[in-house]
């Protein structure tokens, strides 16, 4: 009985979806994969896992079950690692979970870094704006923009980014400076609708916070869309400083009212859970850190 090979070939079917992908992740045959994982839930005395001809989903115990197994192989790897590494190389596979328009921008001139000074690493870099479910999708690593809620994962803080009121300077010419954040109110607006505001954008200035009821003309879930659109003179838009400070450092978008400022946001590398982070998240974690905290845009 192999209580090791069980854990890791469950672990491998939770990730995998599926037990014919967890034969080929693992080299075995599916039988196999199948066998191991029925002993497993024979041992244990449960069902780990509803299996249906279309998908399989984790039970209540099975979904548990995969956490810690999850922490107990990653305790493994991190034991056999430290044992083993005479070189100090980091190595294996990571996979990473980013925001689309900052992994695009700000994130992808750096893999290539840390990939030449870690040859033995394998990075699996998926871009998103959903949030994903770190342990059920078997991510090692995500970075997020924004209010960490409560939760189980740990969090390392990389940088900071505010959100920037600006317009282009011809559309200011032709409509005029808004004087206070109440004159928003009467301006074209391109919103981004994923904020978690909405349409009450709030507004902290000289004598406390303002808000203000904006009625865009578009919205969009894409920063770069709302961008896009104020640099052709179609209107206002509060977006983060990491997407427009080239803008704003050209002249091609200007920042108004900057005595009223908007809300601030971390920069987060996030991470499952558990007491020891493997040398290769552990790694990553460092470089992102070092590579964006003297970022120019970050709002420290």
């Amino acid at each position: 009985m192999d209580k090791f090979l069980e854990m890791q070939t469950f672990a491998s079917v939770v990730d995998a979806g599926s037990f014919v992908r967890a034969a080929e992740s693992l080299d075995m045959s599916k039988a196999a994969v199948s066998r191991y994982v029925a002993d497993l839930e024979e041992r244990l005395g449960v069902r780990l896992l509803h299996r249906t001809t279309r998908k399989l989903s984790l039970t209540e115990e099975g979904r548990a079950f995969h956490v810690r197994c999850k922490a107990l192989l990653g305790d493994l790897e991190e034991a056999e690692s430290e044992i083993t590494a005479s070189s100090a190389q980091a190595s294996g596979l990571v996979k990473i979970n980013v925001p689309v328009t900052f992994g695009i921008m700000h994130l992808a001139p750096l893999w290539s870094d840390f990939m030449a000074a870690n040859p033995r690493v394998t990075l699996d870099v998926t871009l998103s704006d959903r949030v994903v479910d770190l342990v059920e999708e078997g991510y090692d690593l995500a970075v997020r923009i924004g209010s960490l809620p409560n939760s189980s994962l740990i969090s390392m803080k990389l940088a900071s980014t505010r959100m920037v009121l600006c317009a282009s300077p011809a559309y200011l010419k032709k409509h005029g400076h808004p004087k206070h954040p109440a004159d928003i109110a009467e301006h074209t607006v391109l919103a981004y609708s994923l904020l978690a505001m909405g349409d009450h954008w709030e507004l902290e200035g000289p004598q406390g916070k303002v808000k203000v009821v904006v009625h865009p003309v578009m919205r969009t879930n894409s920063g770069d869309t709302c961008r896009a659109a104020a640099l052709k003179h179609q209107g206002i838009i509060l977006q983060p400083s990491f997407l427009v400070e080239e803008d704003l450092r050209s002249g091609t978008l200007v920042e108004f009212m900057p005595q009223y400022r908007s809300t601030e946001f971390g920069i987060y590398a996030v991470y499952p859970s558990r007491q020891y982070v493997s040398a290769k998240v552990r790694l990553l974690i460092e470089f992102l850190a070092k590579a964006l905290g003297n970022a120019t845009w970050s709002a420290n």
